[in-house]
């Protein structure tokens, strides 16, 4: 044998010897030291038969410019008067009690919705009743009449830290029950938005069609309703958010309670503890949220709170910053006895006080104008407030008012009647008042501002 094929053949054969190691690695063995490897799978059979799908029908009316302009009418009559068109949505939800049939899922999944249809993992379909909603919380309640339910058990969700592993299951763009994983990126979100915010924020994908389906722990136990994401493109980036089941539990006793969250507050003012504010206050740390302000007979004025007080926790859980304050006032049952924990003048003290209800000017529509009847007329609340929005908050915008006719729905804000700005129910009393013969009404809705005619 030559010089060259003696060399080759050792080449040859160094190579066999590299490479057989790695084809060995190349299959996952079925089992490391004795045990089967890990798998999601033992407790998503027990999670999965309780995320539902929703699907939700909305009437809603075309809007034509020209048909709102009354010498058009009268010229045309109804003659082409556009006719209202169907909305249809999907969403996900979470079944909670299999007993009474209750699932929690989003407020904007099934908000204004005419027509509810849940439809179970094993294909049966059931009308659902909307219990409650709440919009500033996102969180709305569904009842199913269905036997074989399966719920999923609660975890308490002030016990996730940063870094813990939470699966998310949902029904992704209509596409079918989809899990995804990853970790709880961070806790405590908000700014987000309008409403109360403490979001969990996780990289596990959550795309459209996943809201209101469940977020869970690895023992299989609901952590979160997922609820949105932050994507500059429209789909997923890693970056999802989702409701902490302790809220959501909280806002669901309300509505199953009342068929509404009867919010109260302590009548305080309060803005996040900045590095600055800490040490002008001579704080140990930036944290917990500084009251800047005492409403005259509040709550808080009564248990003796004072201005430059440092709350830092509310019934003992740490207070973070102002929306922690917010986020607890609000959640708190009408009457509730409250412990704030403050610090004043370099010591801590505790201190008791009673969430009392919101004062909020509200009035029937009818004694302010004929065209505005069945509707309830409120003050903006103090979050709104906070969020610098004012007018009047429109509710019980039901099919058949004159309302409902013109677009106005739930939760549409007037902020001006004509060229008349309104901050209030007395102004918009004042204005309507006069009786004129077209209501040209400016509405906030969501990000967006446009005009109803009555």
């Amino acid at each position: 044998m030559s010089a060259f094929r003696r060399n080759a053949s050792r080449m040859l054969a160094t190579l066999l010897l590299c490479c057989a190691p790695l084809a060995a690695s190349a299959a996952l063995p079925p089992a490391v030291n004795g045990e089967a490897l890990p798998s999601l799978a033992p407790m998503l059979t027990k999670v999965t038969p309780a995320v539902v799908n929703i699907s939700t029908k909305t009437r809603v009316r075309a809007r034509d410019p020209y048909f709102d302009d009354p010498l058009f009418r009268q010229l045309f009559g109804n003659q082409g008067v556009p006719r209202d068109r169907v909305e249809q949505s999907l969403g996900s939800g979470v079944v909670v009690d299999a007993t009474k049939g209750y699932v929690l899922t989003n407020h904007h999944v099934v908000g204004g919705a005419d027509d509810i249809t849940v439809t179970l993992q094993d294909g049966r379909d059931f009308k659902a009743k909307l219990v409650g909603s709440d919009a500033d919380t996102d969180v709305a309640v569904l009842q199913i009449n269905a036997d074989n339910l399966q719920a999923l058990p609660m975890a308490d969700s002030s016990q996730l830290r940063v870094g813990d592993f939470v699966v998310a299951v949902g029904d992704p763009f209509g596409l079918g029950q989809t899990v995804t994983s990853g970790i709880v990126s961070a806790l405590g979100r908000s700014g987000l938005g309008k409403g109360y915010q403490s979001f969990i924020q996780t990289d596990a994908s959550i795309n459209p069609g996943n809201s209101g389906g469940a977020l869970v722990n690895l023992r299989g136990e609901l952590v979160g309703i997922n609820s949105m994401i932050f994507s500059p493109s429209g789909g997923n980036v890693g970056i999802g958010f989702a409701i902490p089941v302790d809220l959501a539990s909280q806002v669901m006793k309300q509505l199953l309670a009342y068929g509404k969250v009867r919010r109260g507050t302590l009548g305080v003012e309060v803005q996040d503890v900045t590095d600055r504010v800490a040490q002008a206050l001579r704080l140990k740390d930036a944290s917990g949220a500084v009251v800047t302000r005492i409403n005259e007979g509040s709550p808080a004025q009564s248990a003796g709170l004072q201005i430059g007080d440092v709350l830092t926790a509310v019934d003992g859980k740490p207070v973070r910053s102002a929306q922690d304050v917010r986020n607890a006032e609000s959640l708190l049952p009408l009457g509730a006895s409250v412990r704030l924990t403050v610090q004043r003048e370099g010591t801590t003290r505790n201190i008791q006080a009673t969430i009392e209800a919101t004062k909020v000017a509200t009035m029937e529509g009818g004694r302010i104008d004929p065209r505005l009847t069945g509707v309830t007329l409120s003050d903006v609340n103090a979050n709104q407030k906070e969020q610098g929005l004012y007018g009047v908050v429109l509710s019980g915008v039901s099919r058949g008012t004159r309302a409902a006719s013109a677009g106005l729905q739930d939760g549409d804000i007037v902020i001006g009647v004509g060229q008349r700005r309104i901050i209030n129910v007395k102004a918009l009393q004042a204005v309507a008042g006069q009786l004129p013969r077209q209501l040209l009404l400016t509405v906030v809705r969501g990000n967006e501002v446009y005009y109803a005619v009555m």
